[in-house]
């Protein structure tokens, strides 16, 4: 029987706007987010690049406790509840964040989805997917695939007595939405069409900047699912992430070494100052406080001839006089991210190369950045 997505509504919260999708059984069409409002597809093109984000798995984390549980690990609030109320009450949407160490170091950095409540089928009853009152709520935790089995055992070692259950997320996959539309992500966002499909997808707006498009949770291929999708370049992606200085995964944040705040936590919406305790937050809170961070992760992009094996990460970066300024952090050909003193990032900057060679660095900052920072 053919399906179609639903769609339940849309709330503005901290991380954006968000569509749960449940399936029921309508006529065979495309049904588009509510809005008067439409983009301007470029003539003959796609509207969507959907990049398939391999690097990328999920941990479900599910049981009556599952909330409690989370919010005594995690830098952030969770994503909104699952209404109780699903008939009228808007869907949740997605919220970032870290796992830190006791010494206030990030260990892992997430995107949280609050997972669908039930799955709903009006079709035939064996179709149906019966509801489990143990398993609400439930969370999905996107994490950099290099650390999955370090997460689960992370959760598992902290769950203790709770009654929470911990496990991979296989059969769903994440996909990164950048709108091809000249308009603003937040207009393309609007006129977004999903097609119908099987199954339940998750789509939400990236919740650390507008500028990084939405994400996709789905177990069928991206460009099947959203209307004037194509296939895109991985690297594509991670160029685009790197210039609006986005760090994503353990090469970005290396597990134990980056302090969140220096890593544009707040900026990214990924920490609350007024939510309860959790692991890590005395350095935390007392930083941002005290208001002193004299250093942050900053985009850059490498001027003139690169050595063959590309920058190697915490290569040190020095100013014009040979000062230390920071340490290159991570990226992909001509564009990274560097950790740099905000004091020294206005002078010319260069990274010392094998051979006695020089590479010039220029930082910049994101124009998403909050202006007390340019």
């Amino acid at each position: 029987m053919a399906a179609a997505a639903f769609l339940r509504g849309a709330a503005t919260g901290r991380g954006g706007l968000a569509w749960l999708w449940r399936l029921r059984a309508v006529p065979r069409h495309r049904l588009a987010h509510g809005s008067s409002r439409h983009c301007d597809y470029p003539a003959g093109g796609a509207a969507w690049a959907c990049f398939p984000l391999g690097e990328r798995a999920l941990v479900r984390v599910r049981g009556p406790e599952s909330a409690p549980f989370l919010l005594g690990l995690l830098t952030n609030e969770l994503p909104f509840p699952c209404p109780a109320d699903s008939a009228t009450s808007a869907p949740a949407s997605a919220g970032y964040a870290h796992f830190l160490n006791v010494q206030g170091r990030t260990l892992y950095d997430v995107i949280l989805y609050r997972a669908p409540c039930s799955y709903v089928l009006d079709a035939a009853p064996s179709l149906r997917v019966p509801e489990h009152p143990d398993q609400v709520p439930a969370f999905l935790l996107e994490c950099d695939s290099l650390v999955l089995g370090a997460l689960q055992k992370h959760l598992v070692l902290h769950k203790i007595r709770r009654n929470v259950t911990v496990e991979p997320c296989p059969e769903l996959c994440v996909w990164a939405l950048l709108p091809h539309s000249p308009g603003s992500p937040e207009e393309a966002g609007r006129a977004a069409l999903l097609r119908e499909q099987e199954g339940t997808a998750i789509l939400s707006r990236d919740p650390r900047t507008a500028s990084m498009g939405w994400r996709l949770l789905a177990q069928d291929e991206g460009p099947a699912l959203v209307s004037g999708g194509r296939l895109g370049d991985l690297q594509d992606y991670h160029r685009h992430r790197y210039l609006q200085g986005i760090p994503e995964g353990v090469r970005d944040l290396p597990p134990g070494v980056a302090l969140p705040l220096e890593s544009n936590l707040a900026f990214m919406n990924g920490v609350s100052f007024t939510k309860g305790c959790y692991i890590g937050q005395e350095l935390t809170a007392r930083t941002h406080h005290m208001g002193v961070i004299r250093k942050r992760l900053f985009p850059v992009q490498l001027l003139g001839p690169l050595p063959a094996g590309g920058i190697a990460p915490s290569t040190t970066v020095f100013t014009e006089s040979g000062q230390a300024a920071g340490k290159y952090r991570a990226g992909q050909g001509d564009v990274g991210l560097a950790l740099l003193q905000l004091e020294k990032i206005k002078g010319p900057l260069h990274i010392r190369t094998a051979g006695s060679g020089c590479v010039a660095l220029a930082a910049s900052v994101p124009d998403w950045w909050p202006t007390s920072i340019k």
